[in-house]
């Protein structure tokens, strides 16, 4: 294995393989240097002087600009490095067209749903309405337990803090997340479980879905029967019943919705991981499904490279309104846009936001942007969608999930154990971590670094996501992690 990577020929920085020590020689498309100071894996390195004020180049773009003289083998990180982002901007379109050319749609079973789309899992879902039954859904999801088994994958609740004491926009929110929850192609069965006198109660929630996505739901409002364990048991019993009857077949690729997530990165991420979900990404589309990119305030940096990627200007319209409204609801809280990367990225190598959005970004491939999505909305069209949410990792992927996602494929570099309400793929950015934490990770991507090509580790990748569509269980399905985070920005009554 090399000691560093140039990612782009217009670099002016390599990152470290593993650790260096001060004095080491290293060398990159025939540009040599010696450290003079020990770098950690992951961690950039100058091919050249830099000087103050002058931009840094990687992935072939501006990661910051240098704030003191930088000598060639120097360390280049927070000490040397500031970003060059600023609030909102305004845009210029420059089509890209990419294009991928179509593929024969490859095939998997899966359960096939009453509004014609398709699960991967048959599961008995607790959804509260309000954070005042959590304790009651998760003590009816342990005395079911007895229910797993046959066509039963499993019994889960999902607790949360909302559903009451809310207004505006959290309100609304948390009542959308539920209703695309209860709708979830991969419950075979689902209980709405209210308390009845909160906001958000189980009408309220119903009239957000359409009656075809009633048949798999129950309801249960505790205040209005004398023993809600007891009731709350036998609807979950008449789910059961009712899903014996669910079978595994023959589903397509064109059936798939896969979403995009990164959490505890490293310097790494973006030169292993990421670009093999991209090149995931890619194979999922050219079959005709669709894959589903967040993380908005981590896309600052590498905006432009998304909206030249739209497929026409009103896409590009509506992404340029994803990130600057994005922009603004830091803004609007007298919060700074850029407080990003989080200790533990920067202690993996990456030092500012456009850093950790350029690779980031990798993981949405090459493909086209097809649609741009609210935060609550749900992918309507195949291929390459965008979607309004955080970073944080739970309400990022808990929206991905209520965005139509069967499936969550989370790269990291630090390790993660968490799981959404979906099968959560971690694939790791080295192999170290893939060792170490195998409990955790799925799939390693730090093959890369060890000879193996971009394309066959991204063939491996599909196959795999074939496979655990097909029923094979994730590291986090077999831990019981299964985390719900719903995004709030408002006050609380």
């Amino acid at each position: 294995m090399n000691d560093i990577v140039k990612i782009r020929p217009g670099d002016m920085v390599a990152v470290a393989l593993r650790p260096l020590p001060a004095g080491t020689a290293v060398e990159a498309e025939g540009v040599r240097v010696t450290l003079n100071e020990d770098v950690p894996m992951g961690h950039k390195i100058a091919l050249r002087a830099i000087a103050a004020g002058e931009p840094v180049i990687k992935y072939g773009y501006p990661i910051g600009q240098a704030t003191k003289d930088i000598p060639a083998g120097g360390h280049v990180h927070t000490d040397n490095l500031k970003t060059l982002l600023r609030g909102e901007m305004d845009y210029a379109w420059h089509p890209a067209r990419p294009h991928l050319e179509p593929i024969a749609p490859a095939t998997f079973p899966g359960y096939r749903r009453e509004d014609g789309r398709v699960g991967i899992r048959n599961e008995l879902w607790i959804i509260p309405t309000v954070g005042c039954v959590n304790d009651t859904a998760e003590a009816l999801a342990r005395a079911a337990q007895g229910l797993v088994g046959g066509h039963v994958d499993g019994v889960y609740a999902f607790r949360h803090p909302y559903g009451c004491s809310q207004l505006g926009d959290d309100q609304d929110a948390t009542r959308q997340i539920l209703a695309d929850l209860c709708r979830h192609p991969n419950a075979g069965g689902v209980l709405l479980l209210g308390l009845g006198c909160e906001n958000s109660g189980v009408e309220t929630i119903l009239a957000r879905m359409e009656p075809e996505e009633h048949p798999r739901l129950r309801t249960l409002v505790s205040q209005q029967v004398d023993d809600e364990l007891e009731a709350g048991l036998r609807l979950l019993g008449e789910l059961a019943q009712r899903m014996d009857g669910m079978e595994r077949e023959p589903c397509d690729t064109r059936d798939l919705v896969v979403g995009l997530k990164c959490g505890g990165s490293d310097g790494l991420s973006g030169i292993t991981a990421n670009p093999v979900i991209g090149g995931f990404s890619d194979r999922l589309i050219a079959r005709g499904g669709a894959t589903i990119l967040t993380e908005v305030p981590e896309m600052f940096g590498a905006e432009t490279i998304l909206m030249d990627r739209c497929e026409d200007e009103e896409t590009y319209e509506k992404t340029v309104r994803l990130i600057n409204d994005f922009k603004r609801y830091f803004e609007a809280s007298g919060q700074p846009v850029y407080e990003n990367p989080s200790p533990g990225n920067k202690a993996g190598g990456i030092t500012t936001l456009e850093d950790k959005a350029l690779g980031c970004t990798q993981k949405s491939g090459a493909a086209p942007v097809k649609d741009v999505l609210p935060y609550g909305g749900r992918v309507t069209r195949a291929g390459l969608n965008l979607l309004s949410a955080p970073g944080n990792d739970l309400v990022a992927s808990t929206a991905l999930a209520a965005a139509g996602a069967q499936i969550v494929l989370f790269s990291t570099g630090r390790g993660t154990p968490f799981g959404c309400p979906v099968p959560t793929v971690k694939i790791a950015s080295n192999s170290d971590l893939a060792r170490r934490k195998g409990h955790w990770i799925d799939f390693d991507a730090g093959k890369l670094l060890a000879g193996e090509t971009l394309d066959s580790l991204a063939d491996a990748l599909f196959d795999r996501v074939l496979a655990i569509a097909g029923g094979e269980a994730t590291r986090s399905e077999t831990g019981g992690y299964r985390d719900l985070a719903i995004f709030k920005n408002g006050v609380t009554l």
